[in-house]
């Protein structure tokens, strides 16, 4: 399912946060991971990835640290700080609070985590 790009817009700091939560990625590994914690329903391209990265860090929620693999090969890995973690745990509460809401209107047809 496509979902409108202002919707996923909206979630898509508290999903970089979550799942960089669970450890430092590069941009490319932290799209993949998106997809598959997702079952393939969210998509970050590189056009919105990047651009919510550089955001993020410049809020001072990540971090950002270049790093050499063993092909010698540049990449940036992006990791969660303590101020990105408060933002977390604050963001989580209010989407737990939006499903709760969703469920009342839907009659209890969206699952809760």
């Amino acid at each position: 399912m496509k979902f409108e790009s202002q919707l996923l817009k909206g979630i898509a700091p508290v999903v970089v946060l979550e799942i960089l939560s669970r450890g430092s990625m590069y941009g490319y590994e932290l799209s993949r991971s998106i997809e598959q914690r997702s079952g393939e329903i969210l998509s970050l391209g590189k056009g919105t990835l990047y651009p919510l990265l550089y955001n993020l860090e410049a809020k001072k929620l990540i971090k950002g640290k270049w790093e050499t693999n063993q092909s010698s090969r540049k990449r940036r890995y992006y990791s969660i700080t303590g101020k990105g973690k408060d933002e977390l745990a604050r963001q989580k509460v209010q989407l737990q609070e939006l499903t709760t809401g969703l469920n009342l209107i839907f009659g209890g047809a969206l699952v809760t985590a």
